[in-house]
């Protein structure tokens, strides 16, 4: 796995990004917060990109996020800016921005409610691409292993804010799930997959 984390969001390919909060703030106080969060999420980047897995945690978040093709996100684009896309145009910059209105309509509306001013995140959104079946497993694994990583909860699925539940269920998602579970043969080596032991940390961080 490859740490770049300024590298360009570009079509086709898939990232683990990941975020924290300044100093020691939280980002999620309260359940209603982290819903929202997601609901702002798919809100400003399903148009570019889908989700296979994330994981919200009090004061950070990770996500396994797959950016659309080219011919998806073009015609989003063009409605946005109002412009017609042309050969030279640098999608990656109109990708990136979508998660940062994201960011920014999270931060705006926690401010709000909360009574707090300046920024809620680190100053950017970390990102690693994913360039192997071994860094794909391995992000995935990371995600739903990270509650338990940080000592939060004892086993993975005990943490209700990650989506290894959703993946395993029958409800309608916008999670990438026929692709995770294709990948892994089906549910049963998914939760032996996930069966695997983790060695905790004391604190939390990224």
């Amino acid at each position: 796995m490859k740490n770049n984390y300024h590298q360009a969001l570009q079509p086709h390919q898939t990232y683990h990004l990941f975020s924290r909060a300044v100093g020691k703030e939280k980002l999620f106080l309260k359940d209603d917060n982290y819903t929202y969060f997601l609901q702002k999420l798919k809100q400003h980047t399903q148009p570019v990109a889908n989700m296979y897995a994330y994981s919200l945690l009090p004061n950070h978040f990770h996500l396994l996020m797959k950016i659309k093709a080219e011919e998806e996100i073009i015609p989003h684009y063009e409605q946005v800016k109002k412009i017609k896309h042309t050969s030279d145009t640098d999608l990656s910059d109109f990708i990136m921005e979508r998660f940062s209105n994201f960011l920014n309509g999270y931060t705006k509306a926690f401010n709000k409610i909360n009574q707090r001013k300046g920024a809620l995140f680190t100053d950017y959104l970390k990102r690693s691409i994913v360039n192997t079946d071994a860094d794909f497993s391995s992000y995935l694994w990371y995600i739903h292993k990270n509650a338990v990583h940080h000592s939060i909860t004892h086993h993975i699925g005990e943490w209700k804010h990650d989506s290894y539940h959703s993946l395993l269920s029958d409800k309608p998602t916008s999670l990438l799930r026929k692709e995770i579970m294709d990948w892994f043969g089906g549910t049963e080596f998914f939760i032996q997959f996930h069966e695997q032991k983790i060695f905790p940390k004391n604190i939390i961080d990224l």
